[in-house]
């Protein structure tokens, strides 16, 4: 198989069984794989991975955080893994996929993406690479077109009328800043990272601040202050009163959320925010229509969207806790007034 290596592929090998070396592993795993792709730099792979506005180097810490260094003894021929033996037969699997008789950097890229169970797959699904979208970057390189990098919010149009991006703002300063609130923003961040029930739903009284720390999470997700499966994403404030505001005819509303549920879940980099979670019960429900929760909870179950919401403590327990169905998707954070030294510190 190693005859049918591009240059740069045979490189990518090479240096992966030195990052091996370096790291005082007596294996070649599906992270060395991945590490020995980043360092040769000039790859298709490479430029895939930039493509997707994704640091390289944020790429290779994450993975060296999660193996560390090393004790064993070194020998000179590093042996290969099973995952990564099976990485580069799937390599050559995408290749014959594609119609190329050769094994460059971007089939590696794929094979270590259809193995999917290593950590280099682990850490590449954690910057929300996805297969699909990977192999859509490839074929255009491959083809002699520009590497599609288009807006974010032109993958967006329908969220962008209706929605209101917090990251954009974050970015461009124009939030108040978050104070006192840094416990709340890391439980936000904790419930978001995990595998399920990753929705939260802030609950306090009216005034405690809840919208303040979604800014804050934005405010983070700029500042680089969040793990790598949160970096990139874009929150984005749903107005679900604008969203139903002219729609006169049954099932209107309904198709309206059900397209930016489908812009959300073919972007993939979205956090969606509803102020006033409770609303979507029965929300732009007309007769014979179907509302806003029911739209949204088939979604929530399948991981396609994540979600945060707020709500206040009379109010979730009217709507929320009477929705079973709903109320399973989502995690409880508790906000409690802040401390008078806090509010001095706010004002």
């Amino acid at each position: 198989m190693f005859e049918k290596f591009t240059e740069k592929a045979a490189k990518a090998i090479i240096l992966a069984q030195e990052e091996a070396k370096r790291l005082g592993h007596n294996f070649v795993g599906t992270e060395h794989i991945l590490l020995g792709l980043l360092a040769e730099g000039t790859g298709i792979a490479n430029k895939v991975i930039n493509s997707m506005d994704i640091d390289p180097q944020d790429i290779r810490r994450e993975v060296e955080r999660l193996i560390g260094r090393g004790g064993g003894t070194l020998i000179s021929e590093i042996p290969f893994t099973p995952r990564a033996k099976k990485v580069l037969e799937l390599s050559w699997e995408e290749a014959r996929l594609l119609g190329h008789n050769h094994i460059g950097t971007e089939h590696i890229l794929l094979g270590l993406l259809r193995e999917g169970e290593g950590i280099g797959p682990r850490v590449l699904k954690s910057f929300n690479m996805d297969i699909g979208r990977v192999r859509s970057q490839i074929i255009q390189i491959i083809s002699g077109g520009s590497v599609i990098k288009s807006k974010e919010s032109g993958r967006t149009p329908l969220l962008n009328e209706f929605g209101r991006d917090l990251t954009a703002l974050a970015r461009e300063k124009k939030l108040d800043p978050v104070i006192g609130r840094d416990k709340e923003i890391r439980r936000l961040i904790q419930i978001m990272c995990r595998r399920t029930k990753n929705n939260p739903v802030l609950i306090g009284d009216p005034g405690v601040g809840k919208t303040a720390i979604v800014e804050g999470l934005a405010q983070s997700i700029v500042d680089n202050n969040v793990p790598p499966m949160l970096r990139k994403k874009r929150l984005i404030s749903l107005d679900l009163g604008l969203l139903i505001a002219g729609t006169k005819y049954r099932g209107e509303f309904e198709d309206r959320l059900k397209k930016i549920t489908e812009e959300i879940k073919n972007a993939g980099n979205i956090i969606l925010f509803i102020d006033e979670l409770h609303t979507i019960v029965g929300a732009g429900a007309a007769e014979g229509a179907v509302d806003a929760a029911n739209i949204l909870k088939p979604a929530l179950a399948r991981g396609e969207i994540q979600c945060i919401g707020a709500t206040t403590v009379e109010d979730y327990r009217k709507h929320l806790e009477r929705d079973a169905g709903l109320e399973r998707r989502f995690h409880p954070i508790h906000v409690e007034e802040p401390t008078q030294e806090e509010a001095i510190q706010i004002l």
